[in-house]
């Protein structure tokens, strides 16, 4: 049996909302999970006191790993010295040193790349170094192990509108992971969760998989707090990643089941 996995992106401590908090930790509390991904945009404007009070929130979930990453808004924005020479002291006092990391579970393997820049204030971009980087971390997983790479910024997105949020590299960064035998791109960044398959020039099939904001109140008109639920099973014989998204319901004031997606992997297309 594979690790349960819960993605919380884009919790913006600074404009968090206290009662989905409390709602999120009860929902953590009655799925167990064993790993923590949390991607990016931690905070609203990357200050002390905000990445402070989301160490406590991510402790608090009582969830017993995590993989971090930053996301812009975890730089400073209006401190310029420390946006030019020590832009991620915050975060990393937090969260600690590493970005891009590799991190193994039962039945999983993580790979993490930071798409952040200190000179973007908004963008994502990843370097021709940390795309091969995480295709040998790809490359070299555990037989059968579902193979999740997690950045920040989306590599696809739902909408044409939307486009100019793709992370700069992203057809280079999709096309050489999904060769490496990538099952699940996640990313956060624009708030609005969705799935969609990755394919259609004869390499094997992979999976975008965004999340909304989890908390903060930075909710758009057509998605609002969540967070997703993954788990690697076998359905009918073929590898499946199933991903469960949990919405915020204020009249019950808990996290309810949204969506489920059973993704099926090691298709060619």
């Amino acid at each position: 049996m594979s690790t349960l996995l819960m993605q919380i992106s884009d919790t913006h401590f600074g404009v968090e909302r206290p009662p989905v908090c409390d709602a999120l930790r009860r929902l953590a509390r009655a799925q167990q999970p064993g790993v923590l991904l949390l991607s990016g945009d931690i905070t609203q404007r990357a200050r002390a006191r905000q990445f402070a009070a989301a160490r406590s929130f991510v402790d608090s979930l009582g969830i017993p790993a995590r993989v971090t990453l930053p996301g812009n808004h975890d730089i400073a924005l209006f401190n310029v010295f420390e946006r030019l020479l020590v832009p991620y002291r915050s975060y990393r006092r937090a969260f600690g040193a590493a970005h891009d990391a590799v991190f193994d579970a039962v039945g999983v393997r993580i790979v993490s790349v930071d798409s952040t820049r200190a000179y973007r204030h908004v963008d994502g971009e990843l370097s021709a170094g940390q795309i091969e980087s995480v295709a040998r971390a790809l490359d070299g997983a555990p037989g059968g192990a579902l193979r999740i790479v997690m950045l920040h910024h989306p590599v696809e997105v739902s909408r044409p509108d939307e486009t100019h949020n793709r992370v700069h590299g992203h057809r280079e960064a999709v096309m050489r992971w999904r060769a490496a035998g990538a099952d699940l791109i996640l990313g956060g960044h624009i708030h609005l969760p969705f799935v969609r398959r990755l394919d259609g020039d004869g390499l094997r099939t992979a999976w975008a998989v965004q999340a909304g904001t989890a908390v903060s109140e930075r909710t758009r008109p057509e998605a609002g707090n969540s967070i997703n639920l993954i788990r690697a099973i076998t359905l009918h014989g073929t590898r499946t990643a199933v991903v469960e998204r949990w919405d915020y319901c204020a009249e019950s004031d808990r996290f309810e089941p949204g969506a489920l997606s059973a993704l099926p992997l090691d298709a060619h297309h």
